[in-house]
């Protein structure tokens, strides 16, 4: 069973390097939002179970991908949302932070909750600006 348990992951790791090497700017801050969410829900899961490794590796993927939307930041097109984004970004990764050291799902689905409304308008973004 592991053996194939291995192969699907290599598969879907295969399957995702070839849709982000294809996928426009826009798709990849998608894809880094949808990973972002997706870490913070395991880390959410290891908290509710009591695995503190998984929880701090999850914690760190997050972290690491909301660091990267940051650095992804155009501050020249952006402006003030770019600013504002920034900020966002960075009060995310030290509410993380604080998440992970306190044990706190509730600090985590605050997080979640934010990058929801981020996405919600990246995905409500008319195509003219999509690239």
């Amino acid at each position: 069973m592991s053996v194939n348990l291995n192969a699907l992951k290599q598969y879907q790791n295969v399957d995702l390097r070839a849709t982000a090497e294809t996928a426009s700017p826009h798709k990849l801050i998608e894809m880094l939002i949808d990973g972002a969410l997706g870490a913070m829900a395991k880390a959410k899961g290891a908290i509710e179970r009591g695995v503190v490794e998984d929880r701090t590796r999850h914690f760190n993927k997050a972290n690491e991908i909301i660091v990267g939307l940051r650095g992804s930041l155009d501050f020249e097109k952006g402006g003030e949302v770019a600013a504002n984004l920034e900020s966002l970004y960075d009060y995310m990764n030290r509410t993380l932070l604080l998440a992970n050291r306190e044990n706190s799902a509730e600090k985590v689905q605050e997080v979640m909750n934010l990058l929801l409304q981020i996405k919600q308008g990246w995905s409500g973004m008319p195509d003219e600006h999509k690239n």
